[in-house]
């Protein structure tokens, strides 16, 4: 099993798993036109963590790969969300806030590369 498996493993589960520790901080990246933000936090968490799992089972190992892909896709509004709005997340620098729109796309293609 290859590093860059591995890591995409670690890093989503991990991710997954301060969606359920830290639900309060996700919560706050939601977009506020998005109904059951606490809801989707979790579902999002639930997701990373299985689709993380996945990759590492060769056998469902594309089919984990896509479902992070539609993941990565479906968190990108609440991104451009925190771009066009940094007075809501003080906390975060404007920069990194702008680092996340194109990071996304490279983790995209990180997952399709090593999963399909």
């Amino acid at each position: 099993m290859s590093l860059s498996i591995l890591a995409i493993a670690g890093m989503f589960v991990a991710a997954g798993t301060a969606h359920f520790v830290w639900p309060g901080l996700f919560v706050e990246i939601v977009p506020p036109y998005l109904p059951a933000p606490k809801l989707l936090v979790y579902v999002s968490g639930a997701v990373e963590i299985l689709g993380g799992v996945g990759v590492l089972v060769p056998s469902v190992r594309v089919y984990a790969g896509w479902l992070l892909i539609l993941l990565l896709l479906a968190v990108f509004p609440a991104n451009v969300h925190m771009a066009l709005h940094p007075e809501e997340f003080a906390q975060i620098p404007a920069w990194a806030l702008y680092l996340r729109l194109p990071l996304q796309f490279v983790l995209i293609a990180w997952v399709y590369g090593v999963t399909t």
